[in-house]
């Protein structure tokens, strides 16, 4: 099958399933605009992250990698009136985007965005004992994953689902021998998952608009 194919199906399942979004797709167009690179979720997966916080019962989430705030915002409105979001970027243009458009979502009050390299942002929150949260999602740099996933435990309780985006990479995690950092980050985060006692997980391929990727889904014991 084609990426087209898996195009005009995520097409079908967002037609079908949701309701027409336009601020959703303003946030798309405003971060394309302003010269973001098109690396967000697609809206078949936000809606799997909103589902996830509000099967969780989620109060307090933790993002790693903001960009424009599309998957923020998707995780946001599953939240509970008190619940929050902690989300981390490094890039401030990145942010700045982010904020307005947490603002055109109504989410503003929902969202604590923090600008700065992530494991030090990572490190601050475990000194303000911001934890234990309901649920982190992993979407940024993924030769960090293995550090972002060390934090997710220090950050986590038992109970505590972790998300990881991109694992699959088209299939190169198969290639054990490659030198792509990316894809060493994606292996990395399948060792840590597998080799940690604490943690039972899985994954799943997806296939869409985003092309062949997928999530790699664990849950603290």
């Amino acid at each position: 099958m084609s990426s087209k194919t898996w195009t005009a199906v995520d097409d079908y399942i967002v037609s079908s399933l949701f309701e027409a979004d336009p601020v959703l797709d303003a946030v798309i167009k405003t971060n394309r605009d302003q010269g973001l690179p098109a690396i967000d979720v697609s809206a078949a997966q936000g809606k799997l992250l909103s589902l996830l916080v509000r099967i969780r019962g989620a109060k307090k989430v933790l993002e790693v990698g903001t960009l424009g705030g599309y998957s923020t915002i998707w995780m946001a409105r599953g939240l509970p009136a008190d619940g929050k979001v902690v989300t981390l970027e490094l890039d401030p243009h990145h942010a700045k985007v982010a904020r307005s458009n947490f603002e055109r979502a109504g989410v503003s009050d929902r969202v604590d965005l923090r600008v700065g390299p992530a494991l030090q942002s990572l490190a601050a929150l475990a000194g303000e004992n911001a934890g234990p949260f309901d649920l982190i999602f992993i979407d940024a740099d993924k030769p960090n994953n293995p550090n972002y996933l060390t934090w997710a435990m220090k950050l986590s309780r038992s109970g505590t689902v972790i998300v990881c985006d991109n694992v699959i990479r088209d299939g190169a995690v198969l290639n054990k021998d490659g030198r792509d950092a990316n894809v060493e980050g994606a292996r990395a985060a399948f060792s840590f998952i597998g080799g940690d006692k604490r943690l039972d997980g899985t994954a799943i391929q997806t296939v869409g608009a985003k092309g062949y990727d997928g999530f790699a889904i664990a849950i603290v014991d």
